[in-house]
């Protein structure tokens, strides 16, 4: 994850795009679904993250 850049705005809507290491196929291996839907439900948990889509 990079930290060079750090953009902290409350009330802002961010798009982010992300790059998966060597284009695992993540959402057809149910392993590699389930550890990306769950580091989702931790951001939206612990660190109050909203989803809209």
């Amino acid at each position: 994850m990079s930290t060079k850049y750090k953009v902290y705005h409350p009330e802002g809507i961010y798009f982010i795009t992300l790059t998966i290491v060597e284009w695992a196929d993540v959402f057809t291996r149910r392993d590699y679904c389930e550890l990306f839907c769950d580091s989702l439900s931790y951001c939206q948990r612990e660190k109050e993250l909203t989803l809209y889509a």
